[in-house]
């Protein structure tokens, strides 16, 4: 997803942000090299986005089908929920911060802002595990009834995809910590930032279908 300069640099350019010294690792490859990485990420991750697009579509559909079922028993959400939610939100703004960051090449700022976020992304994940066991602890679990089972299992679908988006931060800051990524030579961030509102985007829509559809 990401992409690194090859040849060893020796100048300073911290472009106002900071002590991020550019030890870069040269010029990458051509501009065409670099516009045909470029596109090819950008549609890898519209056919990602597209095939999680369908699967929550899928599960919505299954979920209106059996919620008018007689089995049928509303579950409350549980408190804990609004507060991930305010996480998660709050989380999209600081990726928004920290892609525009790396764009005006604030690389200091950069890293601190994805830093942020990942920390935001893993906290909504405890977060949203304690939920869980908030129910558990009511004698709601997985079995329950079929609302119960859809919420564990949506909630549980939609952790893990934040959950490789925090592994995909925590590699972009890895790489702008040791290996120098700059603009013009990689569109991780972009592409992360993408991927993160998009997921942050499916939480807000599981919230209404879960509990207000």
């Amino acid at each position: 997803m990401a992409e690194t300069l090859t040849v060893p640099k020796t100048q300073s350019g911290d472009g106002g942000g900071g002590d991020f010294v550019d030890q870069g690792f040269g010029d990458y490859g051509s501009g065409g090299e670099s516009a045909t990485r470029a596109d090819t990420a950008k549609l890898g991750l519209r056919i990602a986005l597209g095939s999680v697009t369908m699967l929550f579509a899928a599960f919505t559909s299954a979920y209106i089908v059996r919620s008018a079922g007689e089995d049928w028993v509303p579950l409350a959400a549980p408190s804990l929920i609004w507060v991930n939610t305010a996480i998660l939100l709050f989380s999209s703004v600081t990726m928004e911060l920290g892609k525009r960051a790396f764009q005006s090449w604030r690389p200091v700022a950069f890293r601190k802002w994805i830093a942020l976020t990942a920390v935001l992304g893993a906290l909504f994940i405890a977060g949203q595990v304690a939920a869980w066991n908030q129910l558990a602890s009511q004698g709601v679990y997985l079995q329950s009834h079929p609302h119960s089972s859809f919420f564990y299992v949506l909630t549980g679908v939609h952790a893990v995809h934040l959950l490789v988006g925090v592994l995909a931060l925590f590699y972009v800051l890895m790489l702008a910590t040791w290996y120098e990524l700059t603009p013009g030579y990689s569109n991780s961030p972009g592409i992360c930032a993408t991927y993160w509102h998009f997921v942050a985007g499916i939480w807000l829509y599981l919230i209404v279908v879960l509990f207000y559809l």
